[in-house]
């Protein structure tokens, strides 16, 4: 085949959206055979199958072919996606030195150019994240309205994601979530180009994971897993699509599914050497594996997500609580309130830090982080925040020993988790509900409650949750421990080793062990530090 037919062929492939196909046949060691048009198309399909070096040759060449014919805007157009593919591929440097070369060429342009709006977008996102929200909100609306000006889809889309992600920090949620809502729009209608809808699909659902707006979350996810279908061949934003279905198989309880999809967005986000991209994917895994109780796999997750330059928390103070390390846990909490400014952002954590305050015995520290989560919650109106704030609020009346005011917080944080799907914390409601039932001496509601609550944490395989559920049912000796069993994972919990335990409780060590391997498999742990995170979750150490 001679290299007309493979270029019509590479024409064609690329309108249809077949990425791989395209880049096949567009691709060639000597790009000085490829027109720009050729070139566009082949530094997209290269982009869109993961391949950055093919992409930011293409785009070096484009820029070339319209510098020597004097077409300035266009090499300055080509210059700031050259900035965008570089950035996005981890060489801001390098995307930097291409944006000021496309600043200089546009120096001596008209500033109401189509141009100038991508440029413009290049300086929002510094500012976007860099932090600085009134100064990315304002360029984010020059964006949006520079894009109506020249039609140009692209830049209205990203201008309105960007400008209603700002408001949504600044406080205004609704009238972000309404431009976020907007620029959809123009994506599902297939007016903005491939790479540019998939960062505002993957930007979409990441401002609704941020206030926990499930069913607008589960909607776009929808679309976006839809839309990458569509296009098989394609590799960018199919990483993200996984992570953004891994978050709502955990919400809906089908945690094996969820492990699945992160390994597959591992596997595309190593593909294109993405490492803060892992970051999130390995601290996903650790919000799952700490459900289901292994928390050393759980401490190694969130440590690999740290190390990657994705932040933690919340979720490893809730490891720390479950190894018992609740002075740590307090310490970090009290730190992140202190520190974390913005309704959003303190939206994530106030529910952690309402658990971590009532297990320290802090309850009016508890009671304004939950009366301020749902002062939030109102105004994002969002269900699940609200069901979080209500279970907190049910928490604290029944430390305070007030079981009859906990008994309606925890039914309407029940209520709204059942209806999004949220199986593991409605079942945590239920089992608050169980002891509140107790408190109030109506032992046999109770136990209806609690044995509900046990058998939906046994089928979502939450071993820690299941475990507490069956203290409950069982007079104080969760999961069939015997009496001599139960001092040897005390002894376990306050880091004596097996000698040291044999010698204290007159045994041999073949005896001790033998224990320790009971304790292991009644408590579906596999080592000494889940054994010992055990004692400390159901209050045995």
């Amino acid at each position: 085949m001679d290299i007309v037919d493979e270029l019509i062929q590479g024409r064609e492939a690329f309108d249809r959206h077949e990425w791989r196909a395209a880049h096949e046949r567009l691709s060639t060691p000597d790009l000085t055979a490829l027109g720009s048009s050729d070139l566009h198309a082949l530094w997209t399909a290269a982009y869109l199958v993961g391949d950055w070096e093919t992409s930011v040759r293409a785009l070096q060449r484009a820029f070339q072919v319209h510098l020597d014919a004097g077409e300035q805007r266009a090499a300055a157009r080509v210059a700031l996606w050259l900035t965008f593919v570089l950035n996005n591929s981890g060489n801001p440097s390098g995307g930097g030195g291409w944006r000021e070369r496309a600043a200089r060429l546009l120096d001596s342009e008209p500033d109401d150019v189509a141009e100038q709006g991508f440029l413009r977008m290049h300086r929002m996102f510094q500012q976007v994240f860099s932090g600085h929200v009134p100064e990315g909100l304002a360029l984010a609306e020059e964006v949006a309205e520079a894009g109506r000006r020249h039609h140009e889809p692209d830049l209205i889309a990203i201008g309105l994601v960007c400008q209603g992600r700002m408001l949504m920090y600044l406080g205004q949620v609704s009238e972000g979530l309404a431009l976020l809502d907007e620029a959809m729009a123009g994506v599902a209608a297939g007016e903005v180009s491939p790479i540019m809808a998939g960062m505002t699909y993957c930007s979409m659902i990441d401002a609704c994971l941020e206030i926990e707006d499930v069913r607008r979350m589960s909607d776009w996810t929808r679309l976006l897993t839809r839309w990458c279908e569509q296009q098989p061949e394609m590799v960018s934003y199919t990483g993200q699509s996984a992570v953004h279905r891994a978050q709502i198989m955990r919400v809906r309880g089908a945690w094996a599914d969820a492990l699945e999809e992160l390994d597959l967005a591992q596997t595309r986000y190593e593909l294109q050497d993405l490492g803060p991209a892992i970051g999130q994917v390995q601290y996903e895994r650790g919000e799952i594996l700490r459900l289901q109780g292994d928390l050393d796999a759980t401490a190694a997750a969130y440590d690999a997500a740290a190390e990657l330059g994705h932040d933690p928390q919340p979720g490893q103070v809730l490891l720390w609580l479950a190894l018992g390390r609740v002075d740590a846990a307090v310490a970090t909490v009290r730190r992140l309130l202190d520190e974390t400014p913005g309704p959003v952002h303190r939206s994530r954590l106030l529910s952690a830090a309402a658990e971590v305050l009532i297990e320290n015995g802090d309850l009016d520290g508890a009671s304004a982080a939950a009366d301020e989560l749902d002062q939030l919650a109102t105004s994002f109106g969002s269900a699940a925040l609200s069901a979080s704030a209500a279970y907190a609020r049910g928490c604290v009346a029944l430390a305070n020993s007030d079981p009859a005011a906990a008994l309606p917080e925890l039914r309407l944080a029940w209520r709204r988790w059942l209806d999004l799907g949220d199986r593991y914390h409605a079942a945590w409601s239920r089992t608050r509900i169980g002891q509140a039932f107790r408190a109030l001496g109506d032992e046999d509601s109770a136990r209806a409650e609690l044995v509900v609550a046990g058998r939906t944490f046994d089928e979502l395989g939450a071993v820690p949750a299941r475990g507490e559920v069956e203290r409950e049912l069982g007079g104080g000796r969760p999961d069939g421990l015997t009496p001599r069993e139960l001092e040897v994972l005390r002894l376990v919990a306050a880091g004596r080793t097996n000698p040291q335990i044999a010698a204290e409780l007159f045994l041999s060590e073949k005896t001790v062990a033998r224990h320790l391997s009971n304790i292991f498999g009644k408590t579906n742990v596999t080592s000494r530090t889940a054994a010992a995170a055990y004692a400390f979750q159901h209050q045995l150490a």
